[in-house]
């Protein structure tokens, strides 16, 4: 089993004790030497400030590569457009793009009269632009607006064939649910490398939920273990090894990178991460 390339997921800090926890997760999951690490926005653009000032401090004082998401929700293309400039202007040059999900209280997405329609016209747009390297979106699971997996995976075509270079998956509990994914879009002609997104489940109860709203498939016999876990105080210990063995399954199978949801709490994801052979790296210039 070969050592896994990581990329980490953040969200951007809403207080200033949420931009403390922020600092201390990056500070704890730097040193595995990441790919990358992103930004989210917030449902609706709700966070897009706040996103935009995370990543310029941390492409400034990190020293990590680090990925802006960019969404539809609520921006004419204009706005939109010049979001993605301020962003180049700082020197990041990678981003998410994500169609976004509908602001709180909607139903449904509906674009901005002036705005994308959808995640393949505002990835045309960045595209176009030669200043990013464009991640997307995939879901291994069916995405709970698609019609069926075979839609699914013709729309993430759409979105590589529009200039995306790379797509980070939904969040998944079995390996195969991936696998099968991958597969399926082997056989659509997609040929551009598609990274599992692995969810460290931090709180049971806050996963399912989570998970249910996805359209993530929530398997029995990890129901019960968490509900056996939990009755003995062990939660923290079942999560290390169904997480650990979750990712190493994949890495069996072939998979050689791993895009973790961290939610700003570091240990799980570390522990993960060092279960996997994903070590610190030492810099040269540190070592006397």
């Amino acid at each position: 089993m070969t050592t896994p390339q990581v990329s980490f997921e953040f969200f951007p800090p809403q207080n200033l004790e949420a931009s403390f926890r922020l600092w201390d997760t990056v500070q704890a999951l730097a040193p595995l030497d990441p790919k990358f690490v992103s930004v989210t926005y917030g449902a609706g653009g709700t966070t897009r400030d706040l996103t935009r000032d995370a990543v310029a401090t941390l492409h400034k004082s990190s020293g990590l590569n680090v990925a802006a998401h960019l969404t539809c929700v609520n921006a004419s293309k204009t706005e939109t457009l010049q979001i993605a400039r301020g962003f180049a202007a700082s020197g990041v040059s990678e981003l998410v793009a994500l169609r976004g999900d509908p602001p709180k209280g909607a139903n449904r997405f509906e674009p901005h009269p002036d705005g994308f329609a959808n995640s393949v016209e505002l990835i045309e747009a960045l595209s176009a632009t030669g200043d990013f390297t464009i991640r997307v979106g995939a879901y291994p699971e069916k995405h709970p607006e698609a019609s069926d997996m075979k839609a699914d995976i013709d729309w993430l075509k759409r979105k590589i064939d529009a200039g995306a270079a790379e797509a980070l998956t939904q969040f998944f509990f079995e390996a195969d649910s991936f696998l099968r994914f991958r597969d399926a879009c082997a056989d659509a002609g997609i040929d551009a490398p598609i990274v599992p997104g692995i969810l460290p489940i931090e709180n049971w109860k806050g996963a399912r939920n989570f998970a249910k709203r996805c359209g993530t498939t929530v398997p029995t016999w990890l129901e019960d273990a968490f509900e056996k876990a939990t009755r003995d105080n062990r939660e923290d210990l079942l999560a290390t090894a169904v997480c650990t063995e979750l990712c190493s399954d994949l890495l069996e199978e072939g998979v050689e990178a791993l895009h973790f949801y961290t939610l700003n709490r570091p240990e799980l994801t570390r522990d993960v991460c060092h279960a996997l052979g994903v070590t610190p790296q030492v810099r040269l210039e540190n070592v006397a």
